[in-house]
């Protein structure tokens, strides 16, 4: 239960009413009080000071001030009168209470109010500050503008400056040009000037030996002697007959494609005596079909399909247009395996390992391969020691490789128990 306090003091004027109430041993703050206009509550547990005021005050404009456990209250009436009491007497609890919750309502109001105000506020903050930051920022805007304006404008200046310099080295240039060639000419006239002056000489000293006959001959045969002396007999007009090496490629020779020209036209000519032969294979097959790339690749399709009868004519087809590439041996050989035809994968992939050579790092995959494919048709054809040879031929080139590893421990094993069994 709280304690109700009854000791305060008061005193009014026509406008004002000063109030004190003394909270003994406890510590008051604001959010302990509560006041409107017609409400005046101190609540600081387990104190509790209530007066419902005579007349409305203006709660707005009221102080309360706390100094030593005593609360100082000046409260400005609405209307100028003297009271004849501080609170409402002789009334009602049903009054009282509409009073309390009137008090309460008005509070939530003027809280929402206040809090309205201040989002309202807040709102005209953040404008202010954005119409201030969209202010700074047009101004670097229009800064930064000049200065690009500015900088354009200095190197549009030093551009037109670099051409003017460079129309006035060129046309400097080609006065000095001009005057040089010039001065050519002057050297090519005064060096001319002394043998015309020789000519002029020879010609008088001989037409002076040849006996006059008049005035008139005498000058043509003077300018006769002249003409011919002067000027030199026009050259002979002829032809200049230029051949030139017959080439295949529509390409200059170079000496750094010699080489691969010739392995190309070896390969071309081989491809053309194959065609030519009397294979009756080759008879019907179209231009774009006589290519061994394009056989390989086909019978690699067969290949993956299952088909490898078919793939095995389509290499048939490309080793007799061209016997000299290794892969076509090697997929042949893999169709075989796959047939069963023991002998002849055991052919395909020797003929393989010949074209093979010399052993690089480039063929190692293909080496590989055709040791591998040769060495499971010995262990099908029961020739275990021979399959164990290229296994571990494959093996030195690859030793990394765990599947042939474990194949080749298997052929050992395999080899192991039947000399126990012999």
């Amino acid at each position: 239960m709280p304690v109700w306090v009854r000791d305060y003091s008061w005193r009014q004027t026509d406008t004002a009413v000063f109030l004190s109430v003394l909270m003994r041993g406890v510590r008051v703050t604001q959010a302990n009080i509560f006041c409107t206009d017609q409400y005046l509550k101190v609540n600081v547990p387990p104190f509790l000071f209530e007066a419902i005021l005579y007349a409305p005050v203006d709660d707005t404009s009221s102080t309360a001030k706390i100094r030593n456990e005593t609360i100082f209250f000046t409260l400005y009436k609405k209307e100028v009168a003297m009271w004849e009491s501080l609170v409402m007497e002789n009334g009602d609890k049903e009054k009282m209470q509409r009073i309390r919750e009137n008090a309460v309502i008005k509070a939530q109001e003027k809280a929402d109010e206040e809090e309205k105000s201040k989002a309202v506020t807040k709102r005209e903050h953040k404008k202010l500050a954005l119409e201030a930051t969209m202010k700074l920022e047009e101004t670097e805007r229009k800064r930064i503008e000049n200065l690009k304006e500015e900088e354009r404008k200095k190197v549009t200046e030093e551009l037109e400056l670099w051409k003017e310099k460079k129309r006035n080295e060129e046309k400097q240039r080609r006065i000095q040009s001009e005057e040089k060639i010039r001065r050519e000419r002057k050297l090519i006239e005064e060096k001319k000037k002394p043998e015309i002056n020789k000519t002029l000489n020879a010609g008088t000293s001989k037409a002076r030996s040849i006996p006059t006959r008049s005035a008139g001959s005498s000058g043509s045969i003077f300018s006769e002697k002249l003409k011919e002396e002067s000027f030199p007999a026009p050259r002979s007009a002829g032809t200049i007959q230029i051949n030139f090496t017959s080439r295949v490629f529509p390409t200059a020779l170079r000496e750094s494609r010699v080489a691969e020209e010739e392995e190309w036209l070896h390969k071309q000519a081989e491809a053309r005596r194959a065609m030519n032969a009397n294979f009756s294979e080759l008879k019907d097959l179209n231009e774009e079909e006589k290519n061994p790339d394009w056989l390989k690749d086909k019978g690699n399709k067969m290949f993956a399909t299952g088909n490898y009868l078919a793939a095995v004519n389509a290499y048939n087809l490309a080793i007799l247009l061209n016997n000299k590439i290794p892969v076509l041996y090697l997929n042949r050989a893999a169709c075989h395996l796959k047939l069963r035809n023991l002998h002849k994968t055991i052919e395909d992939s020797s003929k393989a390992l010949e074209l093979l050579i010399p052993p690089v790092p480039d063929n190692a995959d293909a080496r590989v391969k055709a040791y591998v494919r040769r060495g499971t048709a010995f262990c099908q054809l029961e020739l275990y020691a021979e399959g164990l040879q290229d296994y571990d031929a494959a093996l030195k080139i690859d030793p990394t490789n765990k599947t042939l590893k474990q194949d080749a421990e298997k052929i050992q094993h395999i080899i192991q128990g039947t000399a126990q069994d012999s």
